[in-house]
């Protein structure tokens, strides 16, 4: 049995009002309607539910039992609607971010402290892992933003290309390539060990296609799962590395590394929003994208 919540609201208005009349009052329609609404719901439920009397109505045991459960349900209505209001208002709630390991660390804490000044009542929580962790994040419904570094191919997700990164080719300061003031040829990366990352991060798959498609197979790779690890490995001679430039200005201006132009091959990627189609956004998630959409975004492929 399915239980007529709009008949239930009748049934408990006129329990706690002691009347029919009363009840019609405080609902603003006709006292038939309350009268025939109690009646459907009395035969709906299949038991009497009030005691008429000349005093007024009080309710049966029944009726009592189910005006307990009524109460507890419409308790539960009145907290989700003030939940819903303070996020419409944007005062109060949370918001889960993901995002890949490089927008994480090197690009996301501007839009998170413009939107922590704008909505300071809103909870932010960060959640940071490869492209194709946050896809998963987004497909469990585990995140509300989902910014990741490579496009995901999935019937569940939209990818919608938000800005441009330029990847760089870095050396360690004293490495032959290094004194290349005109840069290298792509091909000189065949004699190289490649420090590359994790499979599943998008910086990988972005760089792997790339030389791939320039038919140029690096003498060795290195796998590292961090791009700061793979910084500090370059630092210290073990490899070169494509990495996002947006990552590298302080090892650059500490003069432990050297951005090296490859004449014949310029390697950039799109950074992306994944969204679930059909889902509904939260306001929080609508007003961060508002922020991080600021600039005129990237054409958007769905």
């Amino acid at each position: 049995m399915t239980l007529n919540l709009h008949l239930l609201r009748l049934f408990t208005t006129v329990v706690k009002a002691g009347s029919f009349s009363r009840a019609a009052e405080a609902l603003h329609i006709s006292q038939p309607a309350i009268s025939k609404g109690v009646r459907d719901f009395e035969l709906q439920v299949g038991c009497r539910l009030l005691d008429r009397t000349p005093k007024g109505v009080r309710p049966t045991r029944e009726g009592q039992a189910l005006v307990r459960h009524a109460e507890a349900l419409f308790a539960a209505e009145r907290a989700a609607e003030d939940e819903l209001l303070s996020l419409r208002n944007l005062d109060s709630g949370s918001l889960r971010i993901g995002a890949s390991t490089t927008i994480a660390t090197y690009m996301i804490s501007g839009y998170l402290g413009a939107f922590h000044r704008t909505y300071p009542g809103i909870d932010l929580h960060l959640v940071i892992a490869n492209t194709r962790d946050i896809a998963d994040l987004m497909l469990a419904h585990d995140i509300e933003i989902a910014l990741v570094e490579g496009p995901v191919e999935d019937d569940g997700l939209e990818s919608h290309a938000w800005r441009t990164d330029v990847m760089s080719l870095i050396v360690e300061a004293k490495h032959r390539f290094a004194a290349a003031g005109r840069g290298i040829e792509g091909a000189a990366l065949r004699d190289e060990t490649l420090i590359v990352r994790e499979p599943g991060s998008g910086s990988r798959e972005v760089v792997a296609q790339a030389l791939a498609t320039a038919g140029i197979e690096p003498r060795r790779t290195l796998e590292i799962g961090s791009t700061e690890a793979i910084k500090q490995a370059v630092a210290a001679g073990l490899g070169v590395a494509i990495v996002s430039s947006a990552t590298i200005s302080d090892q650059v201006t500490l003069g432990k590394l050297k951005v090296v132009q490859m004449r014949d091959l310029q390697i950039e990627r799109t950074l992306w929003q994944l969204k679930v189609p059909g889902r509904i956004e939260i306001p929080a998630a609508i007003a961060f994208e508002r922020i991080i959409w600021q600039d005129k975004p990237i054409a958007e492929v769905a």
